[in-house]
């Protein structure tokens, strides 16, 4: 490329100027990383359980680093005829990968390898083609490319000022995010309440109907899942609320079909979208089961993961721990300090492209970071549940695990926590595990059997929605879901106080009613099985 003469378009950048294409080319190549903090949704804000400030100033750092660096390289490559040619050439060759690896982060969607590829091949051989022909009209082809690029760059550093200028709001919002509140229980103590079993719901992340009962993996033991089916009610055809968790608690919390959230900069929850009347609703926490638990006199503790249950619902919760170690693009978590965040970037985008260039071992773990942080979550939400359990003044108690959703963090061969690759159904066994020993904490307090227990998924398990394709799926996994065949149905059972027998309730049950039965639970109009499907039949709730 150094042969290339120089042409009209080489003075592009002295017209335009190097820092507005540099802020435009930085705008563009970290927008990965600065569109979640920027976007109005403030969705990635909402679920942070650390510190905001942690992201948002090593987010604004990398930007501002990367603008920097693109404008003097820009300025140096003014200087020479050659120098601006092969910087041109360089620049117009990544930018369809890098616009190509923004719509997968940005999209959440796993691109295929060789989406890449041709999309590094095509403007490499159109360059190869334009050096060809350098001399028969690929001079003036180059310059017209250049102008073009340089003019979107220049229009882009628009955007980038508007960039730079949401992280500084959004972040000065955000600033106390996560600070310590007020729990219900400072203000109004519940001394004793009245006697009643206690009401214990269960959320197990991704918990699917269909290889828990309907076609289970072959080999796959759940002896614990079994034991409670053989004494409590499942419910063999429930219509999920989403597929989306972060739709589904606050569904499932105040009795909303909701469809979409309006969160507040500094990470509240503050509207609800019905998806029934298509009306927007104000979140009011006492307006949500937790309230109507207290209004029978029960006392209410949550353990629970990625939904910010102690930011959003204080007011009336007697305790509460959550959790949600989840990355951000780029390999940033909350609760990391800023300098660490700063090379997340850099080194996310060395990791990518050695996937990109030599693929992906089928026996090495994608994420093992991100593995680490999930079970560090499941730690701390574990115990934190037991600590609920074995505290028998929490009388309705929420517990929201962060399994078996993928990917794996068990290997159910070993009978042990794993960093290696695991699957799905490794994660259905180690629900099983933990459904076992609440039993056993439960029966060694005598508490199990007085007790009303609900255990559900909050969505099915999402083979073709999501999950195939990606890193973290695996043969077995395309094994038990019969190559990626997505069942609808989230697992849903109930154990009655005093219930020894087991039953089903195969008509259509919509979880959305969720809310209305455990009111029944916390009035005692339910009491047996059949009081609990006479209130199915009728559409309760």
């Amino acid at each position: 490329m150094g042969r290339f003469p120089a042409g009209k378009g080489i003075q592009l950048n002295r017209v335009i100027g190097s820092a507005p294409v540099g802020l435009g080319l930085a705008t563009i190549a970290t927008l990965s990383i600065t569109a979640p903090l920027v976007s109005g949704t403030h969705t990635a804000v909402y679920h942070l359980d650390g510190s905001a400030l942690a992201i948002f100033l090593p987010v604004a750092f990398d930007y501002f680093c990367v603008a920097a660096l693109l404008v003097v390289l820009l300025h140096w490559a003014e200087r020479s005829a050659s120098r601006l040619r092969v910087v041109w050439t360089v620049l117009i060759a990544v930018m369809p990968v890098v616009l190509l690896k923004n719509w997968g982060s940005l999209t959440a969607e796993t691109l295929p390898r060789v989406a890449f590829f041709v999309a590094a091949l095509i403007p490499l051989l159109l360059l190869a083609a334009v050096s060809v022909w350098w001399n028969r009209g690929g001079a003036r082809v180059f310059d017209l490319a250049q102008e073009l690029f340089a003019y979107a760059f220049g229009m882009a550093s628009l955007f980038g000022l508007l960039v730079a200028l949401q992280l500084a709001w959004f972040g000065w919002e955000a600033r106390d995010l996560n600070h310590s509140l007020e729990l219900h229980r400072h203000t109004a103590r519940i001394e004793a309440g009245p006697p009643h079993g206690r009401v214990i719901w269960i959320l197990l992340d991704e918990l699917s109907y269909q290889e828990l009962y309907g076609q289970r993996y072959r080999g796959l033991n759940l002896p614990a899942f079994d034991r409670l089916a053989s004494e409590g009610t499942v419910f063999t055809h429930v219509v999920p609320v989403a597929e989306d968790t972060a739709l589904v608690i606050p569904s499932l919390m105040t009795g909303i079909w909701t469809n979409e959230l309006g969160i507040t900069g500094d990470g509240q929850l503050h509207r609800l979208h019905d998806a029934s009347t298509g009306h927007w609703e104000s979140f009011d926490p006492y307006q949500t089961v937790f309230q109507d638990a207290l209004s029978q006199g029960y006392s209410t503790g949550v353990a629970g993961w990625y939904n910010p249950y102690c930011r959003i619902l204080p007011s009336v919760l007697d305790h509460c721990v959550w959790g949600s170690r989840m990355p951000l693009h780029g390999h940033m978590y909350s609760e990391r300090s800023a300098m660490r965040n700063i090379i997340g970037p850099w080194t996310s985008l060395i990791t990518t492209t050695q996937h990109l260039l030599l693929g992906q071992s089928g026996n090495l773990n994608p994420d093992v970071e991100r593995t680490m942080n999930h079970i560090a979550d499941y730690r701390q939400l574990v115990a934190a549940g037991d600590d609920l359990l074995q505290d028998s003044s929490s009388d309705f108690i929420f517990l929201h695990m962060p399994f078996p959703h993928p990917g794996g963090i068990f290997d159910r061969k070993q009978n042990r926590l794993t960093v290696a690759r695991s699957s799905y159904i490794d994660n259905l066994a180690l629900a099983d595990e933990y459904m076992a020993h609440v039993r056993a904490l439960l029966e060694r307090r005598g508490e199990w059997d007085s007790s009303t227990v609900v255990v559900m998924g909050d969505h099915p398990w999402r083979t073709k929605l999501i999950w195939r394709g990606t890193p973290e799926w695996t043969a077995e996994d395309e094994l038990a879901s019969h190559g990626g065949q997505f069942d609808d149905r989230p697992a849903y059972l109930v154990k009655l106080p005093g219930q020894r027998s087991g039953a089903t309730i195969d008509s259509q049950y919509k979880a959305i009613r969720t809310r209305g039965l455990m009111d029944e639970f916390f009035t005692g109009q339910i009491k047996s099985v059949e009081e609990l499907q006479a209130w199915v039949r009728a559409g309760g709730g």
